[in-house]
């Protein structure tokens, strides 16, 4: 059987019999299969938006060499006695020791947060009565901060197309919808999200795993360049390698590593606001309708060069989803976005930052407890505004003028905004650059200009990064690894969890 690969532009509400059709007119007869490799929205004319459909179809009347499957993740399976934990249950963490429990490691995780529905139960009682818990929120708890998210899939890495391919796969497996194999910018949704990771755990226990809910790491022994044993706030733990897949919001965790002598340098992040609008004004601005049949919801990526060489730009889109209290710990106030895979809200939301090194933001060259000091009180002088988790707010119009609002248009996030000089509230150069990027935005995006800022958002990225090889081991360490977003080398879900497969390829090859 032969096959070839051809493209075809489609109308958005298109069915597979349309598709069939036009592999019949590109090829003149009726029998063949095909499969979608690729699909992508495009909208440039707002008169003809389309999908275009990257096909491969095979047939016994083509003729030509048999179709050769992309290239597959090879996990080089051996009956081991070594024992790995790994700290942390977000992508990074759970691949990690999903890679290693198919190489024959005996795999433990701990988790510094509860299983799925006691912290789902938790996050309910913050955002309807303002209950913060420490250990199950928005960053904390299975399947880490991931699981309460807009869930894309996305990463603007070319190099991990193998372990992006078996990721994607192994959530479909899990109950992910099919077409994030093919779709340009995939994302599942935390209604998805809750599901697979759920069916996840449920495999890798049922394969000999052991997770630890509820069990944090606390202190590491060392001796002689190697982790000894783990103490946890439920006791101490042995194991022959120690992966930490923390996340870079344990700002607990990377002082404790840090003053035991774990080498972490600063690096450029993130800093800016939330930035909400209504879902039909971004429609209408990006398809010039408010509704297109067979899509969701128009997104948008929008980036700009400042004067002062400052890069602004929107992160984390969430089409029709809702802003949510994502601070890891009580009396600090940070955002994020979310939604579900129907992406059927009201609202859309962004954030819109500053990218930025912490020696700029601190006027010195300062080291990595420094800038860590320095972000938890910014959370906190957000907290401290309306001492709660209601948040400063500022329309977009008002705040490239420097100007307070006088009242703010009521939005999804759940815990209430307040009228604020919310570009005062961030250090000058952040609001100056914010405010260029914003007067660019308006320009490219009619009616950007409309959008409520609020809060702040300062979790995009970590500001330090941990000193390691390729494969993820800590400088001066024998036997102690950190990946994931928490190690400064990835952010999102797939970056995360490609990082964290990296490792467990390279431990298993030894």
């Amino acid at each position: 059987m032969g096959y070839k690969k051809v493209q075809i532009k489609i109308q958005t509400d298109y069915s597979e019999a349309d598709i069939r059709f036009l592999i019949f007119k590109e090829l003149g007869f009726k029998e063949f299969s095909f499969q979608i490799e690729k699909k992508s929205l495009d909208a440039r004319k707002k008169s003809d938006p389309h999908w275009l459909l990257s096909l491969v179809i095979f047939s016994e009347q083509l003729q030509g060499e048999s179709y050769a499957a992309p290239e597959a993740l090879e996990i080089p399976y051996k009956k081991r006695t070594e024992k790995v934990i790994v700290i942390g249950s977000g992508p990074a963490g759970f691949f990690t020791a999903h890679v290693l429990q198919q190489a024959g490691f005996n795999v433990t995780i701990l988790e510094r947060g509860s299983e799925l529905k006691k912290r789902t139960k938790a996050i309910k009682q913050l955002e309807n009565r303002g209950e913060f818990t420490d250990q199950n929120n928005y960053a904390f708890g299975e399947g880490g901060a991931g699981t309460f998210s807009d869930g894309k899939l996305t990463s603007r890495s070319k190099r991990i197309s193998v372990e992006r391919s078996f990721i994607l796969s192994e959530y479909v497996k899990a109950g992910a919808p099919e077409e994030i194999l093919y779709m340009s910018h995939p994302h599942v949704g935390t209604d998805n999200l809750k599901v697979i990771v759920s069916n996840l755990r449920t495999k890798f226990l049922e394969n000999g795993g052991v997770i630890l809910f509820d069990t944090q790491l606390e202190d590491i022994v060392i001796s002689e360049n190697r982790i000894n044993k783990i103490v946890c706030n439920t006791g101490e733990m042995e194991a022959d390698h120690v992966v930490l897949a923390t996340g870079h919001s344990a700002y607990d965790t990377y002082r404790m590593l840090i003053n035991k002598g774990v080498q972490f340098r600063t690096k450029n992040f993130a800093l800016g606001h939330r930035i909400e609008h209504e879902q039909k004004l971004i429609n209408m601005a990006q398809w010039g309708s408010e509704n297109l049949p067979g899509v969701k919801a128009a997104e948008y990526r929008l980036t700009t060069k400042t004067k002062s060489g400052l890069s602004v730009y929107t992160f984390c889109m969430c089409p029709g989803g809702k802003i949510v209290p994502a601070s890891a710990f009580a009396k600090k106030s940070v955002l994020n976005g979310m939604s579900n895979y129907i992406r059927n809200g009201k609202f859309s939301n962004a954030g819109c930052v500053v990218g930025i090194h912490p020696d700029m933001l601190l006027g010195h060259k300062c080291s990595p407890l420094e800038i860590l000091d320095w972000i938890d009180k910014l959370e906190e002088k957000f907290y401290t505004f309306s001492n709660s988790y209601a948040v400063p707010a500022n329309k977009a119009s008002n705040y490239m003028k420097k100007n307070k609002s006088k009242k703010v248009p009521k939005g999804s996030y759940p815990l209430g905004m307040r009228s604020a000089p919310l570009f005062d509230m961030v250090p000058e150069i952040v609001s100056n650059a914010l405010i260029e990027g914003l007067q660019n935005f308006s320009k490219k995006l009619r009616g950007f200009e409309e959008g409520v800022l609020m809060g702040l958002e300062s979790k995009t990225s970590s500001p330090i990064q941990v000193a390691r090889d390729k494969d993820g081991r800590c400088t001066g360490f024998d036997n102690l690894y950190f990946v994931g977003e928490g190690s400064g080398y990835a952010g999102g879900i797939v970056s995360s969890a490609a990082d964290g497969i990296r490792c467990a390829m390279g431990l298993s090859s030894k």
